[in-house]
């Protein structure tokens, strides 16, 4: 894993602040020389200065066997090197402390035979993530060949990744475009926020129907920040509806944000096409759009 930094702060209070593993871990990790800045090792007292970079190997799970377990997958499609998923609300993507069974690679083991290995133990195939609580399309990749490929066309930003969001307000213009850069929120260290000295982060955004006091809309990106659509969305004023973290909003329920990673579209690392999915919205969106549509 590789970061950098966007605060000048101690390293493991940097590293404690920006990932989900215990002060020890991270304290180890770095007197055994497994976290590197700008290529070099370091103390855990080292004073980080804005854009170092930061090398993490990976940490092992505290049980390094990942259980594999039943769970129903809604796999869209499938062949020797790739699957798509369509993802349901309230699923981590994968193991990580405090989540190690119920997740989607949870599911992925027992399902698939082969997954591929580049990402590390804890997160078998998975080429990139969406937010537990957002739903839709996920690549996955059965050996590394295929990972290695597609993790290209995500960091060559050729992948077509199309989302769709109910948020607050009705929004003027046919299209905006939101560049603006994304780093940990200084105030709260757990969210994200536009920061002068974030990385770069660029949404597109088409209006597809206007309400009353809402705005239903389809989301390009450019980049893939954490948080990025729920971060610049709240940056415009116009919150992604129910997001219990970036919106002040009341929520409409507790089904979580009205998010879903509709679209994906990528060439095959086979046969060299181009591929493209869609999925339709679920009900828990269908559900608040229904009801905001009444407000």
């Amino acid at each position: 894993m590789d970061l950098t930094a966007d605060i000048e702060t101690r390293l493991d209070t940097f590293l404690v602040n920006n990932l989900d593993v215990s002060r020890s871990k991270i304290e180890k990790h770095i007197k055994e020389n497994k976290v590197l800045v700008n290529d070099k090792p370091v103390k855990k007292s080292y004073n980080l200065k804005i854009d170092d970079k930061i090398h993490i190997e990976p940490f092992v799970l505290e049980d390094t066997t990942i259980k594999k377990e039943n769970i129903k997958l809604d796999i869209i499609y499938e062949d020797d090197d790739v699957i798509v998923i369509n993802k349901p609300k309230n699923m981590v993507v994968h193991p990580a402390v405090g989540n190690y069974t119920g997740t989607l690679v949870n599911g992925l083991l027992y399902h698939i035979d082969s997954l591929s290995t580049l990402n590390g133990e804890a997160r078998p195939g998975i080429v990139h993530r969406i937010d537990k609580d957002t739903t839709g399309l996920l690549l996955v990749a059965k050996n590394d060949k295929a990972h290695a490929f597609l993790a290209k066309q995500l960091e060559e930003k050729t992948i077509t990744r199309k989302y769709q969001a109910l948020v607050w307000g009705v929004i003027n213009s046919d299209t905006v475009t939101v560049d603006a850069p994304i780093g940990r929120d200084k105030l709260d260290r757990k969210k994200m926020a536009v920061v002068e000295n974030g990385k770069k982060a660029v949404t597109h955004l088409k209006v597809l129907e206007r309400y009353h006091n809402a705005t239903l809309v389809e989301l390009s990106l450019e980049t893939g920040r954490t948080h990025q659509i729920r971060v610049h969305m709240n940056y415009i004023n116009h919150p992604v509806v129910n997001d219990k973290v970036y919106s002040k909003r009341k929520l409409i329920d507790d089904t979580g944000q009205c998010l879903h990673a509709k679209t994906i579209g990528f060439i095959h690392p086979t046969t060299l096409k181009y591929m493209e999915f869609t999925s339709e919205l679920p009900d828990t969106f269908i559900n608040i759009l229904n009801k905001v549509k009444d407000l």
